[in-house]
């Protein structure tokens, strides 16, 4: 028998049909209840299912579990409109309205029909319950210019002197004619001095001043000391994210995810203090962001991510969940910055996860990997692809069977928000032991696009001739 066949075999002992209601979730949120973070990712960045799905947990987990906030991969000004809107503040009207900063590519990740419907929702929730409203947040940093505006506006109404410094310091990147590349073009292989005083200095004096703003109350929202210290650590962290792209893929990588997880940080402290009680949080992210890296072909080269940062500083206080799809349709780009399109998904990989999933002729179905029926599978310290797991116990013979096809490396597929069919083996996958990367997968066999809310012709009429790799 060959690997893929016992696990399809595997699959169809322990894989648990999905029935498309909302009990197919319980287990899902059982697990979730003695969590603080859940985590969860998505195989691609434009696949309704994923979203979908996803706001269906993440409902559940506000409702029935008391989770405090959503967290996404996105960054931290235009979310934090939309966190006005579903808390009830700012002037937004609506929720389209609400979506509006997300204006960069690619815009369809967070304007798309799906999030549309959640934004609504979270805002309908949060007016209809006493207590402290459910907020939704960024966590990405590619924001520079915005939240460098961000910082000023916040000094100008606190501290008018204060402001002038920070323009003073800011300006720094006004050399670059506020072209973040061609800011990390030339600072990063050292062409010009770089920013990283300027910004540094900012972020420093900003605390240093905390305490006496905190203190002029009646002036400015209770948060909004906290959101300025947020975007002046983004600027810095994104300066030298910039700075450090012509070093590599692993170093800009691993600081993007370190920023990541120091602003959840940031976010479970202060929301903690708000409620008296350690907050409870849902992230939103790419299943490569929120699976355990060290499971991955990622973690052999020297990346590190935020599931796996959550999973070492929080442990049995996280949950994992990722999902997987065989084929179907999705929203993506054919490069950087080019329009979104509604793409076909190619079959996967005969060698790859999605396709043993397929094989084993289920459909729709969860895995719950830290199921005692897999005697403790994934609650170990996650090994390298091609380690071996560990010796069967005795009366364990069928869990050792079903450990054993699980934890054999495959590939598994990953699409962000370019997806090039024609070099997919080495665009879209990467080597990994699912069981050690997540705590659940949901495996959606055939899905569809999601829905851009600015629906172009490209996008209406779907594939154009395939092109090209992925950008998580």
């Amino acid at each position: 028998m060959t690997t893929r066949e016992a696990l399809a075999g595997t699959l169809r002992a322990i894989a648990r049909p999905l029935a498309g209601t909302p009990a197919d979730f319980d287990p899902v949120i059982a697990a979730a209840r003695p969590a603080r973070f859940v985590l969860i990712g998505e195989a691609s960045h434009g696949t309704h299912e994923f979203y979908r799905i996803r706001a269906e947990i993440t409902k559940r987990l506000i409702r029935e579990c008391a989770f405090d906030a959503v967290a996404v991969e996105a960054d931290w000004p235009d979310a934090y409109r939309v966190n006005r809107y579903v808390r009830g503040a700012g002037a937004d009207r609506d929720a389209v309205d609400a979506l509006d900063d997300f204006k960069r590519f690619p815009q369809w990740m967070w304007r798309n029909a799906d999030v549309l419907d959640f934004v609504g929702w979270l805002r309908e929730h949060n007016d209809a319950r006493a207590g402290r409203p459910v907020g939704f947040y960024g966590l990405d940093l590619y924001s520079l210019h915005a939240s460098v505006e961000a910082v000023l506006r916040y000094l100008r109404v606190v501290d008018p002197e204060a402001a002038r410094r920070a323009q003073a310091r800011y300006a720094c990147f006004d050399h670059f004619g506020g072209d973040v590349q061609t800011y990390a073009r030339t600072a990063g292989l050292g062409l010009t001095t770089s920013c990283e005083h300027e910004v540094v200095s900012e972020l420093v004096e900003l605390r240093r001043s905390a305490a006496e703003y905190a203190r002029r109350d009646g002036r400015v929202a209770a948060d909004d000391l906290f959101v300025a210290e947020q975007n002046a650590r983004l600027v810095m962290n994104a300066e030298a994210y910039y700075r450090t792209m012509f070093r590599g893929h692993v170093a800009s990588w691993n600081l993007r995810d370190r920023h990541m997880v120091e602003t959840l940080d940031a976010l479970d402290a202060h929301l903690g203090a708000q409620h008296g009680r350690p907050a409870k949080i849902v992230v939103w992210a790419h299943n490569s962001h929120l699976g355990d890296a060290r499971a991955t072909e990622m973690g052999r080269h020297g990346e590190l991510n935020v599931g796996q940062l959550v999973r070492e500083r929080h442990g049995g206080d996280a949950l994992l969940v990722g999902f997987t799809t065989y084929a179907g349709t999705v929203t993506a780009a054919s490069d950087w910055d080019e329009p979104a399109e509604r793409k076909t998904v190619r079959p996967a990989l005969h060698d790859s996860y999605e396709s043993a999933f397929h094989a084993a002729g289920i459909g729709n179905f969860a895995l719950e990997l830290r199921s005692t029926d897999l005697g403790g599978l994934a609650t170990g310290p996650p090994g390298p692809p091609g380690a071996r797991s560990a010796p069967a116990k005795p009366g364990r013979s069928s869990e050792s069977e079903y450990a054993g096809a699980l934890l054999a490396p495959r590939l598994e597929r990953a699409i962000g928000v370019i997806y090039r069919p024609e070099t997919e083996r080495h665009s879209h996958y990467f080597g990994a032991v699912l069981p050690r990367q997540f705590d659940v997968v949901l495996h959606y066999d055939h899905t569809r696009a999601v829905e851009p809310l600015e629906r172009t012709a490209l996008w209406e009429h779907g594939e154009v001739p395939e092109t090209y790799p992925s950008a998580l």
